[in-house]
């Protein structure tokens, strides 16, 4: 394809750079903002002078957060909940998704099941019926109700059985010919074929259990079995009641802000994800785009 340099095209091209860094800008620079504010002291973060730049720079909110033994059990609750959940999950959204995809002629009970998966999507039992569904498998104070608690994401099964009914029908018939049974063609066949899919389905995945504070704070009655997530939505600047501190103690609760808390948080949240992204970033587009366009 040969591009046109008229002058019509090039000032096409600059306005629309301007515009694209313009909408960058304004998406990375409340993140910028929330580090400026957590790396500020106590003085500037509550004041509102931070603007483009730290105030006083101050690391006493990452110290309060990464200074705990807490902090680092919750750590490594939420990492192994982010590998061992995706994996449960995708297992589950294979097996479900796969046989979906398939002609009602082919797979009988198709249309009830996407009726039900339809009908779950839309209307929602509540936190009640939830909770008392978890209590009565005994999944309370279990760390294996963070896993199990949301394993069914139903937008992400009916992403990938819109890929894997968009797969063309005869390659399926040339694994069968070959004597390839249903396990056969989806390890051999549809896997390989799906993996920019699954690569968006596991990020979706992953930041969802990541992010998630939610159960833990309702199904986990001890602290020292709290994810990330909820951990830190649960530390605040305070000073304990009945409890003797010396003056160097006093003077360093006295240098913390909430609000410079709270940003901290917002950035230990995020780096896992940040690292994890750009492994799958490749998939992610291919991966949407061929998920939810039926051919």
């Amino acid at each position: 394809m040969v591009e046109t340099k008229t002058v019509g095209s090039r000032v096409f091209k600059v306005v629309n750079y301007i515009i694209l860094t313009i909408l960058a800008i304004s998406c990375l620079y409340p993140l910028w903002y929330e580090l400026c504010v957590s790396l500020s002291d106590k003085l500037a973060a509550e004041s509102g002078a931070v603007t483009f730049w730290p105030v006083g720079v101050n690391f006493g909110s990452y110290e309060l957060i990464m200074g705990d033994g807490a902090f680092w059990n919750s750590f490594m609750i939420s990492v192994g909940r982010v590998v061992f959940g995706t994996i449960w999950t995708m297992v589950v959204i294979i097996m479900m998704a796969y046989p979906l995809s398939k002609r009602s002629r082919e797979y009988k009970p198709r249309t009830i099941l996407m009726w039900v998966l339809v009908f779950c999507m839309l209307f929602n039992g509540g936190t009640i019926p939830w909770f008392i569904t978890m209590q009565k498998y005994g999944l309370i104070d279990n760390l294996a109700a963070l896993i199990f608690a949301g394993s069914v994401p139903v937008f992400n099964v009916l992403l990938l059985m819109n890929f894997f009914r968009n797969l063309p029908a005869d390659i399926e018939e040339a694994a069968l010919v070959d004597g390839a049974g249903p396990w056969r063609i989806l390890g051999q066949v549809g896997g390989p074929c799906s993996v920019p899919v699954i690569a968006t389905v596991v990020l979706f995945t992953s930041v969802n259990y990541w992010n998630e504070y939610f159960q833990g704070l309702v199904l986990m009655n001890s602290e020292d079995k709290y994810p990330l997530q909820t951990y830190i939505r649960q530390i605040t600047v305070q000073i304990p009641a009945n409890v003797t501190l010396t003056t160097e103690q006093y003077q360093q609760l006295a240098k913390n802000s909430n609000k410079a808390l709270e940003a901290a948080k917002v950035f230990i949240a995020m780096i896992p994800m940040l690292i994890v992204y750009p492994f799958l970033q490749k998939y992610f587009v291919s991966g949407i785009t061929l998920g939810a366009v039926k051919g």
